[in-house]
């Protein structure tokens, strides 16, 4: 049964070869760790390694967004959480909240994913979900459109406009 919050994903400590110059972690590993948690979430629907591969289905990142919002230290327990945004035939969209216990309820950061299902069967090719990997989707959402859409879900990169 799945709860309408976030989902806890995945979890792991900072390594230290992931601490940069500045002493917290690097900027590419806070997406490293958040496609981690895509990866969890992937075996949470059905398209664990071993279905994907009995399956000759994959999932493909379309887009990915980072928000770094606080500095994390080598070291430090991060907790990926998952919000359901949406999904259709072909593609789901995830919000992931990246969590230490310093923080508690406020996110280190946050990454928003558009993933697409493969095909691998032949030429890669996008393909509906499998019926058991839509229905697992399904149950989720209708979990998750009870939470408020997070604040950076949607945001594009700009500067702001000068007047």
């Amino acid at each position: 049964m799945v709860v309408a919050a976030p989902i806890s994903v995945f979890r792991t400590r900072v390594k230290p070869e992931w601490v940069d110059y500045n002493n917290h972690l690097n900027d590419g590993y806070y997406l490293v760790i958040m496609s981690l948690g895509t990866d969890a979430f992937q075996d949470l629907i059905g398209m664990s390694d071993a279905e994907r591969r009995a399956t000759r289905t994959t999932i493909y990142t379309l887009e990915a967004h980072v928000n770094y919002l606080r500095e994390i230290k080598e070291g430090e327990e991060v907790e990926v959480r998952t919000q359901l945004i949406g999904f259709d035939q072909k593609r789901f969209q995830l919000f992931h909240m990246l969590h230490t216990p310093r923080l508690g309820d406020e996110p280190a950061a946050t990454s928003e994913f558009m993933l697409v299902n493969i095909d691998t069967s032949g030429e890669p090719k996008s393909a509906p979900f499998r019926p058991e990997v839509a229905a697992k989707l399904t149950e989720i959402m209708e979990a998750h459109m009870a939470l408020p859409l997070p604040a950076n879900s949607g945001r594009a990169i700009a500067l702001p406009k000068k007047r």
